[in-house]
């Protein structure tokens, strides 16, 4: 999809708060286009830019618009600068007129394709780097695969380089239909290209008169006007709630409570992750497992007040009419909305560790809040890159993306992934030493789908 396109489709918010991470192979100026994001948009201190400025100067670093390394506004390890590699994920706020950003600025080295898993699980978008002069290469497969993977919502295309391949067209072209091509086979929604040249800052924040062949939105338009994730959020959809602690009554009365009512105070706190929650609702309570039980909900408490209603991502506290024995890890959702909990968790990995995976081996698994012991009962497969179908295999090892069937010690909740992106996500931990082995995505169940498979 053109970028214009989208532009003219969507209508602009004002003041939202929206997420994107940066992915794409080494060297295709990741660091450099953050960097000329926030310097274009006045996002920098004046004692950050004297220092980088000092630092490009003492590098010989050249440029037309001041000679500065705008990568080293991102690259905050000692490493990075000294390589000129971006090694871990480097979070940054800034804002503009019209929205408020935090962007993940990730790795391109193949080693580190575990932080972009990372960078991207929360975003609402991607921006995927791709240099002019070496098109769509295998890194970049692998960021688009593990975009759609992740049901990120958008995906951007910024070309860049453009400059040095002397604001080429035709190249600009070839490479945004190599990308459609791409993202058609992974089944990505669209993909919006831009050409950019994030070392002058050609198409970034300021629109650039060496491209008059293009006519589409800056790369900051584009993500001024692109919805976030929470507004795309259908407000029909089931309510959903994980317990993350138990608040008794400590300290100054709760809101609006007598102290009768403060003594016998109890409430559940945590994120609403999906849908919304009002006063008087019937909800059921899910401890992993046991059966449902059903009670009404009669106050939520925020920040010293109580409110009548609450919708995702709000953290709040919850009162109930029954006194259940409710505890971290259960659930707490619409009346009758919750599939019914199994042991069976069948769905796509993100492996992450050196150590690889596989059958038989005793894991962890964390769903929400909950963390339970789980038995990986067979590897079905894993992702080819090239052919981007799931070939046989008998393990996964780092960076491979591929799918599993898991046995777990207590039953829980599960929902695909596809259709419940908070809730539908998992991740699974060595029992050992704690480490995060894979991010996972909950697939539908073999037997649920025509073709008995459970990839994205």
């Amino acid at each position: 999809m053109t970028a214009e396109a989208t532009l003219e489709r969507e209508t602009l918010p004002s003041g939202t708060l929206f997420r994107f991470a940066t992915a794409g192979s080494v060297d295709d100026g990741k660091s450099t286009l953050v960097g000329r994001l926030l310097h274009d948009s006045k996002a920098i201190l004046a004692d950050q830019l004297d220092a980088v400025a000092r630092t490009s100067e003492a590098r010989g670093f050249g440029g037309e618009k001041g000679g500065l390394d705008l990568a080293l506004l991102t690259d905050g390890l000692r490493a990075e600068r000294e390589q000129g590699i971006t090694i871990d994920v480097a979070y940054r706020y800034f804002a503009t007129d019209r929205r408020t950003f935090i962007l993940a600025d990730c790795p391109g080295h193949v080693q580190y394709t575990k932080n972009t898993v990372t960078g991207a699980s929360t975003a609402d978008a991607v921006v995927l780097l791709i240099d002019a002069r070496k098109g769509v290469l295998e890194q970049t497969r692998r960021h688009l695969s593990v975009a759609a993977l992740l049901r990120v919502p958008h995906v951007v295309v910024a070309v860049n380089k453009i400059d040095l391949v002397e604001f080429s067209e035709t190249v600009f072209s070839d490479i945004s239909a190599d990308v459609a091509r791409v993202a058609e086979e992974l089944g990505l929604r669209e993909a919006v290209a831009i050409p950019v040249s994030a070392l002058d800052g050609d198409n970034v924040v300021d629109r650039s008169d060496r491209t008059p062949w293009y006519t589409g939105p800056t790369l900051i338009e584009l993500l001024e006007s692109l919805p976030g994730t929470d507004e795309l959020d259908d407000a029909g959809e089931p309510f959903r709630f994980p317990v993350q602690t138990v608040i008794r009554p400590q300290g100054a009365l709760a809101p609006g409570l007598s102290d009768d009512e403060f003594r016998d105070y109890r409430a559940y706190a945590g994120q609403v992750t999906e849908g919304i929650v009002r006063v008087g609702d019937r909800v059921s309570v899910v401890t992993p497992g046991q059966a449902p039980r059903e009670t009404t909900v009669v106050g939520i408490d925020v920040a010293g007040r109580s409110l009548e209603e609450a919708a995702a991502p709000l953290s709040v506290a919850l009162r109930l009419a029954d006194e259940f024995d409710v505890a971290r890890g259960d659930t707490i959702a619409a009346a009758g909305t919750l599939p019914e909990s199994t042991p069976d968790l069948y769905g796509s990995l993100c492996w992450l560790s050196t150590k690889p995976l596989r059958e038989g081996a005793k894991v962890l698994v964390k769903h929400g809040t909950s963390t339970v012991r789980a038995l990986v009962r067979s590897v079905t497969g894993k992702l080819d890159l090239d052919s981007f179908e799931v070939t046989p295999a008998s393990g996964l090892e780092l960076n491979d993306i591929g799918e599993a069937q898991l046995r777990l010690a207590a039953p829980l909740p599960l929902e695909p992934y596809a259709a419940h992106r908070r809730t539908g996500a998992f991740l699974v931990i060595d029992p050992q030493d704690g480490a995060t082995l894979a991010a996972g995505m909950v697939g539908e169940h073999p037997g649920d789908s025509e073709d008995e498979r459970y990839w994205i």
